[in-house]
């Protein structure tokens, strides 16, 4: 049950230190309802599940419980709270009823004998406080901080084999079974820590990989923040291009996403994490782009050659008649993303080189602008989807160099205004669409609530868990 509930907590992002880009809180209602989908599982997986074989001694006489099998349990569902002064949770489960049956097997000296038994505790308390911290790689590390087990009455039927000689000898030793009982229980719950908290440092995929050169960098920056209510994750949710490895040269500011105590999560995406994507893709030198008369399409009248370009700027046909052109276009600056109350804006600063194409290929430079692009744009989530719009708000478009003398860019600016706003609004019918919320093999988020604030974008959500996929 514990190491269910950690994984589940892992699924979730403060920091202290470093400012996380990323940030989650996870509620006391999200916690609850974790407990209860856990509680449950492992209510299943109880059933008919086999136990370790036990042994010990009883006056002289060593005895094995084998083949133990768990036919009946009564899974209470546990407490699990969180606790600020261990930085982690408590865990308990009180009144926990289990019935088992299996085989024995005794010997005393050269004698030996088996046969059946059945087997049943009533009353088992186990608490344990687990700790939450980070190891210096910025993985997710898990402690055993306490632990106290409990076992109230025992009662077991010894069956076949010589058992009607001890059987009336039970009752003297069900107090040491208990207390055998009782000191393996914390240990076996350590032991599934540790091989948690093993397992957690053996993760080495600390990132994820957007595509071939783009990777997202998610280690915690800090320890995990606890509260009596809460507890807040952070990460570090900066992008970098793989070839280049650059770092971009502005850092994550400080934001507090606020709780939310009516949703099981509270998450929040600063800024800073799509600028270090934009600043991946500028410095992977990803963010450029060749545009060719082919690439227009047919019912466009504007050509991309000399004679088509001629109304605004005029020198082209006379200067190199009837050539086709090219535009490389990239961008000049990073593009900054800033979110705003209700909005995000993104600045866009570019250049396009224009060339023309003698009929063998060479290129013959032309003319050198500058173009200015500033969008404000909406986010929202509709139905379990992501959706979106933009819309421009201002473009500025001024010739930076010319080797066909100075031209007025007033109609050229205008005309590719029109073609970004032809853009836009095919772009807008897909964002319309919208893409459907990121969902895991085994969760996904429900009753999902977006807002864009000064700086970050909150989004509030409760999560459903299909307990099918877990068998």
């Amino acid at each position: 049950m514990l190491p269910a509930v950690i994984v589940v907590l892992m699924l979730i992002s403060f920091t202290c230190g470093e400012n996380p880009a990323i940030q989650v809180i996870l509620t006391s209602k999200g916690l609850q309802y974790g407990k209860h989908i856990g509680a449950g599982w492992v209510q299943e997986k109880l059933e008919h599940n086999t136990v370790p074989d036990f042994s010990g001694e009883v006056f002289g006489i060593h005895y094995i419980l084998t083949g133990i099998t768990i036919t009946k349990c009564d899974f209470p569902e546990p407490i699990v709270e969180f606790n600020p002064d261990n930085t982690g949770f408590t865990t308990s489960i009180s009144g926990l009823s289990v019935a088992l049956t299996g085989g024995w097997m005794t010997h005393f000296g050269l004698i030996h004998d088996r046969g059946s038994f059945n087997m049943a505790i009533f009353g088992l308390d186990v608490t344990s406080v687990v700790g939450l911290g980070k190891d210096p790689d910025g993985h997710l590390s898990v402690t055993s901080v306490s632990c106290d087990a409990q076992v109230g009455e025992l009662d077991i039927q010894f069956e076949g084999g010589a058992s009607w000689i001890f059987q009336p000898f039970v009752e003297h030793f069900k107090g040491r079974m208990r207390g055998e009982i009782r000191s393996k229980i914390c240990p076996d719950v350590e032991e599934s820590i540790v091989s948690l908290e093993y397992h957690l440092q053996a993760m080495e995929d600390l990132s994820i990989q957007v595509d071939e050169d783009l990777v997202l960098y998610i280690p915690l920056t800090g320890v995990p923040v606890i509260t009596a209510s809460s507890m807040i994750l952070g990460l570090k949710g900066e992008f970098y291009d793989m070839k280049t490895h650059e770092w971009p040269p502005f850092e994550a500011q400080n934001f507090t996403v606020p709780e939310q105590p009516d949703y099981m999560l509270s998450m929040g995406l600063s800024e800073f994490t799509m600028n270090s994507a934009s600043y991946a893709l500028y410095s992977g030198k990803r963010l450029q782009f060749l545009i060719t008369d082919s690439m227009i399409p047919p019912y466009i009248h504007v050509r991309l050659n000399t004679s088509s370009m001629g109304p605004y700027v005029p020198q082209l046909p006379k200067m190199f008649p009837g050539l086709l052109m090219n535009l490389q276009v990239y961008a000049s600056e990073v593009p900054m993303f800033s979110f705003q109350p209700g909005v995000v804006k993104l600045n866009l600063a570019g250049i396009v080189k224009a060339s023309a194409i003698e009929p063998n290929a060479t290129k013959i430079p032309l003319f050198k602008l500058n173009v200015d692009l500033k969008f404000d744009g909406k986010v929202w989530v509709a139905a379990g989807r992501l959706k979106g719009s933009m819309a421009l708000q201002n473009l500025t478009l001024t010739l930076a160099g010319s080797e066909v003398g100075h031209f007025e860019t007033d109609t050229l600016e205008s005309l590719v205004k029109m073609g970004v706003m032809a853009g836009l609004a095919k772009l807008n019918v897909e964002l319309g669409k919208g893409v459907v919320l990121p969902r895991m093999r085994n969760a996904q988020l429900v009753n999902t609530v977006l807002a864009v604030e000064e700086g970050f974008i909150a989004m509030c959500s409760d999560a459903e868990v299909f307990t099918d996929s877990f068998n």
